[in-house]
């Protein structure tokens, strides 16, 4: 294993996320440390002029010296920090960057919409468990934007970065989170991702039985919950989460209210807000391309950064 190691600290809308990892002499990725603290920098996001609250930079930035302190540990040879939706969309994003500056004296980089889908993209080849796939879509759900994929022959096809980021979507048709997710709003969620989806022009063209690969954490904290329920740990967890499960997740998790959602096992409380309309959306982009089930990889936004670091390393 090479002893270089570099670290990438992923700003999303819901979560912030580290990665440090090196490469091994077969090429793979090491990961050497992963973390995600849930800080929620993106309240506000759906609006017409979305701005960060003086709450969620507070929160963002801890996590961020946080995590640069895990990091700190292995020594990388680099650090990036990258931003996403939420940043890049706010109108005081500039101001977030500038305190996260002086606070550690890194810079933000913001990714494009067509950036992160790419670096995404990149991230998935890395997973050994897809190497026999050559047709594939991927879909990355975060809280500020869904990023869609194709690939044909393992080379990306398709490409788009759409604005239907759980934490978006929950302001825009959730009256009240604390409450059940009624039917008028799971419709409204269904329709609009769908009329989205049409506008993007982003293709279901395909062979019929090229895989779905669904990463972000939706799906994966989908196979966490449907895993505490048999008593699995998440490594023991199948990575098929099939439509028809997550329509009986949904109709049971967004038949409580949040208090309630907040003590299921395997669903963060902090995500338990969001969940409902993250999987609405899911159901609506799987029914949309006429999937039956999704692959959940773990190898995303970071991983494509990760293998660009070590590239330049």
């Amino acid at each position: 294993m090479s002893s270089a190691s570099v670290a990438v600290i992923d700003i999303g809308s819901n979560s912030i996320k580290v990665l440090v990892a090196t490469r091994a002499t077969d090429g793979s990725i090491v990961p050497l440390k992963v973390r995600t603290i849930d800080a929620r920098i993106s309240a506000g996001i759906s609006k017409s002029e979305p701005r960060l609250t003086e709450e969620g930079m507070s929160r963002g930035v801890e996590a961020i010296v946080t995590l640069l302190t895990d990091a700190a540990a292995f020594s990388p040879s680099k650090i990036v920090l990258v931003a996403t939706s939420a940043v890049r969309d706010a109108r005081n994003g500039a101001e977030f960057r500038a305190r996260v500056r002086a606070a550690t004296g890194h810079d933000i980089r913001i990714l494009t919409g067509d950036e992160e889908a790419n670096l995404i993209g990149r991230g998935l080849t890395c997973d050994r468990a897809l190497r026999s796939l050559r047709d594939f879509y991927v879909f990355d759900l975060g809280g500020g934007s869904l990023e869609c994929l194709a690939f044909r022959d393992r080379r990306i096809e398709q490409a788009v970065s759409l604005q239907l980021g759980c934490v978006r979507l929950t302001e825009k048709f959730v009256s009240d989170p604390n409450q059940p997710l009624d039917a008028n709003s799971r419709e409204q969620i269904a329709a609009h991702t769908r009329e989205v989806l049409a506008r993007s022009g982003f293709a279901f063209s395909l062979p019929a039985s090229s895989a779905a690969i669904g990463t972000g954490g939706t799906v994966a904290t989908t196979r966490a919950i449907l895993g505490a329920r048999e008593g699995r740990a998440f490594d023991l967890t199948s990575p098929t989460v099939t439509l028809d499960q997550m329509h009986d997740l949904l109709a049971s998790l967004g038949s409580l209210s949040l208090a309630a959602r907040k003590k299921i096992a395997g669903l963060p409380p902090a995500r338990a807000d969001v969940f409902p309309t993250a999987v609405a959306t899911l159901i609506a982009v799987a029914e949309a391309g006429g999937f039956d089930r999704l692959e959940n990889s773990l190898y995303n936004l970071r991983y494509g950064l990760t293998v660009e670091l070590l590239e330049r390393a």
